[in-house]
């Protein structure tokens, strides 16, 4: 019989890896502005856009278990599974990715543009709009925790794609920069 892998010990490996891969890219990051090399701007661009999409895969994941753990009987085994999944995506995975792009996205910002530009300001607001789709999410983690959800599977699938949106508004502003 296989380890499970909701129990606490699976938990701190869990941890622990994120742990390792946050320090690794934290080492990068400062190693890069430490010892600058010519194309330092493409290097925290590349680490920015990683963190990105690690932040967009749990912003697009997240309310698809919120979907399916709406249907699972309250204190089943498949509750409690949906509950450590969440909680782990949420907190190890989301909220350093978050805090990362955030990071990142700010130095390009004012290294690169000196918080100049019309579509810069609208980017901005979108990222403040999806930061706090991301928190609304976080609040709903906590809900499920404690068997407080009051959102339908529908309601939830609805929610799926406010980040989708919110990322394609993102996505024309920088490349396509219309303002």
């Amino acid at each position: 019989m296989s380890e499970k892998q909701t129990g606490e010990s699976a938990g701190r490996r869990a941890r622990l890896r994120a742990a390792v891969a946050l320090g690794v890219f934290a080492l990068l990051a400062a190693v890069l502005i430490a010892f600058p090399p010519d194309d330092l701007y493409l290097w925290i661009k590349a680490l920015h856009i990683i963190a990105v999409i690690s932040w967009m895969a749990g912003l697009l994941y997240l309310p698809r278990l919120f979907v399916y753990h709406t249907d699972a009987p309250a204190g089943s085994v498949q509750s409690e599974t949906f509950k450590v999944m969440e909680q782990r995506l949420y907190r190890t995975i989301m909220q350093p990715a978050m805090g990362l792009s955030w990071l990142l996205g700010l130095y390009l910002a004012w290294s690169v543009y000196g918080f100049q530009g019309g579509w810069l300001h609208a980017k901005l607001a979108f990222v403040v709009l999806l930061t706090g789709v991301h928190h609304f999410y976080g609040n709903a983690v906590k809900a499920f925790a404690d068997e407080k959800n009051t959102k339908t599977g529908r309601q939830w699938r609805i929610w799926n794609e406010a980040p989708a949106l919110l990322m394609i508004l993102i996505v024309v502003m920088v490349v396509v920069k219309p303002f």
